[in-house]
């Protein structure tokens, strides 16, 4: 997967409301005008790939605390080069969660977002254009350890949605009702 087909995935994708169709357009424009936007020393911003990782009856969704942040969110991170997001997902997931039991439920994209982040060190404040895809995980398999987050846990819809100040986690609590 390259450029063109994250063009595709991004086309094809169905937007759950004017926000997400905004964010939509706004990563269409940016991967066209960008040939390097997988690589995050654009500088301005870059492609990066989350998991929203659900159990098998949608019931749960996982979510990790993250060290540098301080938020709970997806697991996700970098493309680094990679064009085929859906791997990059895929592989943060893993390395974010230990969990070995991770399905991509679809090649389609379950979600887009855009958001800032915010200065750090010798790194600029710049853009992640967040693409996430729908996974699934035994909500009984033991978590490994990873240094880039504080703690993993599952949490029921309402959980997340009580504990979580986030339109875009918002977002995909909705959808994860109606997919």
């Amino acid at each position: 997967m390259h450029r063109k087909p994250l063009l595709s995935l991004l086309e094809q994708h169905d937007a759950a409301d004017a926000n997400e169709q905004v964010m939509i357009h706004q990563t269409i424009e940016f991967v066209k005008k960008h040939p390097d936007c997988f690589d995050r020393s654009l500088g301005i911003g870059h492609i990066t790939g989350s998991a929203w990782i659900v159990s098998p009856d949608r019931e749960q969704v996982l979510l990790i605390h993250h060290r540098k942040l301080d938020r709970w969110l997806q697991p996700g991170g970098h493309a680094d080069g990679d064009p085929d997001v859906a791997a990059v997902a895929l592989r943060e997931a893993r390395e974010e969660t230990g969990l070995t039991s991770l399905r991509l439920v679809s090649d389609a994209i379950f979600d887009v977002d855009i958001h800032t982040i915010p200065l750090r060190k010798d790194v600029p404040e710049h853009l992640h254009y967040d693409i996430r895809f729908l996974l699934e995980a035994d909500p009984f398999e033991e978590f490994g350890d990873s240094e880039e987050i504080t703690n993993i846990r599952w949490f029921s819809l309402n959980q997340a949605e009580k504990l979580i100040d986030s339109e875009s986690i918002d977002r995909m609590i909705r959808k994860n009702t109606y997919n």
